[in-house]
């Protein structure tokens, strides 16, 4: 049974750190990923893409202007290029292998498949380079792969069977994604809602239909507190030692 399944009666959520502990280093950074191991995160997420030369990198946003200053597209510069490339804070841009390094060997890893404005083919291609990496680096049984997508979602499903996916949404998407829609018809492992997304009767659902459910974003007591409650399986947080914290008060 994977360990991104169901929590145990008692068991509490999982605290997984937002591309890392992003409140206290810089957003998927090798720097964040072992700052959420060393405040005690079960799991971290992060968010992956290719460049130019094929590699997966780690990195949200489709372009460098918010964390470097700079326009150039992620997809549209080799991974030489996106070396030398300084963020904010004085972070590098690493490989998802480097990624699962400094996360060591024991934190539980979601990979967020990044889908906006990519064809499918590329997607395609993302999710086989994905696999390739688990495959190199022994990571599959600790790994979740999501994406907002549906469509990234099923590729990965038939891309790589024996690693359970999720579906995420948010409450901005169009009501069809927004509801979650396509979850009868992929079967994902969990769903990853936006928590103003999450009420008793929705997580209660979701349960019954055999999801493990991971919220993000979850800061904050008001917040850690009512998802504790909800009983859900996964916190998706900025701040792990924070919300570690709250959770054992």
């Amino acid at each position: 049974m994977s360990a991104w399944g169901r929590r145990p009666a008692g068991a509490g959520p999982l605290v997984v750190g937002h591309r890392g502990a992003s409140a206290r280093a810089p957003e998927n950074s090798t720097e964040a990923f072992a700052r959420a191991r060393a405040d005690g995160a079960d799991g971290v997420e992060l968010d992956v893409l290719s460049c130019a030369t094929g590699e997966v990198v780690v990195f949200h946003d489709d372009d460098l202007a918010r964390l470097a200053g700079r326009p150039e597209r992620v997809d549209a510069l080799s991974f030489a290029e996106l070396r030398e490339v300084r963020l904010r804070g004085g972070a590098r841009i690493p490989t998802l292998a480097e990624a699962f390094e400094a996360c060591g060997p024991d934190l539980l890893v979601n990979v967020e498949l990044k889908a906006a404005g990519v064809s499918t083919e590329r997607l395609a291609a993302l999710a086989d380079r994905v696999a390739d990496v688990l495959d190199r680096t022994g990571t599959a049984p600790r790994v979740l792969v999501s994406s907002f997508s549906p469509i990234a979602v099923r590729l990965w499903m038939r891309r790589a069977r024996a690693v359970p996916a999720a579906l995420l949404f948010e409450r901005a998407a169009p009501l069809p994604l927004r509801r979650a829609w396509a979850a009868p018809w992929l079967r994902p492992s969990a769903l990853n809602p936006e928590r103003a997304l999450c009420t008793r009767a929705r997580v209660a659902a979701w349960h019954a239909r055999g999801y493990a459910v991971n919220v993000w974003t979850v800061d904050g007591e008001a917040d850690v507190r009512a998802c504790r409650d909800l009983g859900v399986d996964g916190l998706i947080t900025n701040d792990p030692a924070g919300t570690r914290a709250l959770l054992r008060s």
